[in-house]
């Protein structure tokens, strides 16, 4: 099936993405974590889930091949259909999600529109044996080097400089020097470009 659409980003909205490949636009559904992360025009890559019904064939689309396991997880959950699994993914992430399975938290869960005490209760059950520990990532980013992050990213963007390229060299800079100023990442970056 298709794993995968990658092309122009014609529409964004935080229920769907207008994606043209070679002039034919791909309408999915996708989460708010997913919209969070597209920008606002350009090429994007999302990986999809089609969802075959007798009346319908949907595609959604995910920013990340996890997120999009997380979601075939959901959906697997008795109860839990399409649009509640896009639901869960829209208020909590993959990780998020992948905690509170683990962490046997109802009450994340009944935050989600759709979900109750007893539809939570079956998703940690039937989900905590096929969610490892090791699928969570752990946020190593302190806060301070997020933000110098994206200010340095939005100063790039500015200037011109494509984003998975400004991105991959801001990465490379903040390894190698964590504790990096604003003025100096964005320096390195575009000696890098």
């Amino acid at each position: 099936m298709i794993t995968h659409i990658e092309g122009v980003l014609e529409e964004k909205n935080p229920a769907y993405a207008v994606i043209d490949v070679n002039g034919i636009g791909y309408y999915l559904h996708i989460t708010l974590t997913t919209f969070s992360t597209l920008p606002e025009k350009g090429r994007v890559r999302l990986f999809t889930h089609l969802s075959v019904r007798e009346d319908a064939h949907t595609l959604f689309g995910f920013h990340s091949k996890k997120e999009r396991e997380m979601y075939r997880l959901l959906i697997s959950v008795s109860g839990i259909g399409p649009s509640t699994a896009r639901m869960v993914l829209s208020s909590l992430t993959a990780n998020e999600t992948a905690s509170a399975i683990l962490s046997e938290d109802v009450a994340a869960f009944k935050q989600v529109k759709g979900i109750g005490a007893k539809s939570a209760q079956r998703i940690i059950v039937d989900l905590k044996d096929k969610v490892n520990k090791t699928d969570i990532e752990l946020e190593t980013v302190s806060t301070k080097d997020n933000t110098v992050k994206l200010e340095a990213l939005s100063a790039l963007a500015v200037l011109g400089i494509d984003r998975k390229k400004a991105e991959a060299n801001v990465n490379k800079i903040l390894k190698k020097s964590p504790n990096i100023s604003v003025e100096e990442l964005i320096k390195l970056s575009l000696k890098g470009a």
